[in-house]
């Protein structure tokens, strides 16, 4: 999974359409792309790997590098 951000819908929405097209062009790899209309959080899955682009308040609202973080999972009992 790649997590990363852009500085304005705008951005995330560029970021995630030259992504698209570059996986296509030079790895020959389809991928399906949600939330580009908006450009708040937009998800990109290439099979293998998952990419969200964010904008930073929406990054920071969500904030799923916590998920992640300091070795806990979710099927692990929290204590």
């Amino acid at each position: 999974m790649v997590v990363c951000s852009g500085r304005s819908s705008r951005q995330v929405s560029a970021i995630s359409e030259k992504l698209v097209d570059k996986l296509k062009q030079d790895l020959g790899r389809l991928s399906r792309i949600e939330g580009k209309a908006t450009g708040d959080w937009v998800l990109i899955d290439t099979g293998d790997i998952i990419v969200h682009v964010f904008r930073p308040e929406v990054r920071e609202f969500y904030q799923m590098e916590k998920m992640w973080q300091d070795g806990i999972s979710p099927d692990k009992p929290q204590g």
